[in-house]
């Protein structure tokens, strides 16, 4: 190999191997990079607890939301069952409610923190008119979202576009069918779903979503004394992950006292007392989990930044 001799081009020439070299914009964001909150159920149930969202954007970005869809007399609501009508729509409740802090973004043009934020949308009914109402809405905000070339094979992986919001869905053939195989040849994917259990990343799949029983069998309710076991399985589970090129989210850990029913949370997903939860919380930080899924935002969007 020829040694490259000093002279006047050489800084110039040391600059710009180092610019070829350097981290690539949006690799902040790629497997592994970082840990995220992971706003479980971030909307009103019944009318009550209507301030979610805003709980959640004041632990700051970035962080995950997830939004649960009903479709309901020919308009998709954001509702975890039995709606009534009277829920918002996505439009309303997300998308109109994080406009200041994605135009900021844009304005700001500081890519290497963007997503800023993570939409996890958890389909309860999936009727084609509901899937292509959500299309339809995702593309009023296409310049806001991280985005991918459509390609004639799902297998040829493409590099992501990033924007401020990185959209997410479930693992369901019948997401991938609207969000992915209609999608003509050469236009964005705006959408990216879950992996099948094992299964490879793809053009369209990139991440996978796991209920924590694949980590503590017994669930939360009777999950006992966290174990090294248990801690060594965590950590396997996101190591592969990570390994394939995907994101990993666990839901929903949950730790208050079981009679406390302020919150409106799920019991099924309670630890039994905040001790045992933030256990597992700082497990999984350390485990390198991209998406942490919970109820208790602010206590656990402080156990993140103290582990920072």
């Amino acid at each position: 190999m020829r040694m490259m001799t000093a002279g006047p081009q050489g800084p110039a020439l040391l600059l710009v191997a180092l610019l070829t070299a350097a981290v690539p914009i949006g690799a902040a964001f790629e497997p592994g990079a970082r840990v995220l909150l992971d706003a479980h159920n971030c909307y009103p149930y019944d009318g009550k607890w209507a301030d979610r969202i805003d709980r959640a954007l004041s632990t700051g970005t970035p962080l995950a939301i997830e939004q649960d869809l009903v479709w309901f007399h020919g308009r998709s609501l954001v509702a975890h069952e039995n709606p009534t009508g009277d829920e918002p729509t996505m439009k309303q409740y997300f998308f109109e409610r994080i406009r200041p802090l994605v135009e900021a973004a844009l304005r700001d043009q500081k890519r290497d923190t963007w997503p800023i934020i993570t939409l996890n949308l958890d389909f309860k009914s999936e009727e084609p008119e509901h899937l292509a109402a959500v299309w339809t809405l995702l593309n009023e905000y296409k310049p806001w979202l991280t985005t991918a070339t459509r390609v004639a094979s799902i297998d040829d992986v493409q590099p992501m576009q990033v924007g401020p919001l990185l959209v997410l869905t479930g693992e369901s053939d019948a997401q991938r069918r609207v969000f992915h195989d209609e999608v003509k040849v050469g236009q964005p994917l705006l959408v990216f779903g879950a992996v099948h259990p094992g299964g490879p990343r793809t053009n369209y799949h990139r991440w996978s979503n796991n209920a924590w029983r694949v980590v503590e069998p017994a669930g939360q309710n009777h999950a006992g004394k966290w174990t090294a076991e248990s801690d060594a399985r965590l950590r396997q589970l996101v190591k592969n992950a990570h390994d394939r090129g995907l994101w990993i989210r666990f839901y929903t850990l949950n730790g208050h006292d079981p009679s406390d029913t302020s919150g409106g949370w799920s019991p099924g997903y309670n630890f039994g007392s905040e001790a045992a939860a933030r256990e597992r919380w700082r497990a999984a930080i350390r485990a390198g989990a991209d998406f942490i899924a919970i109820d208790q935002y602010e206590l656990f969007a402080a156990t993140l930044r103290s582990m920072r």
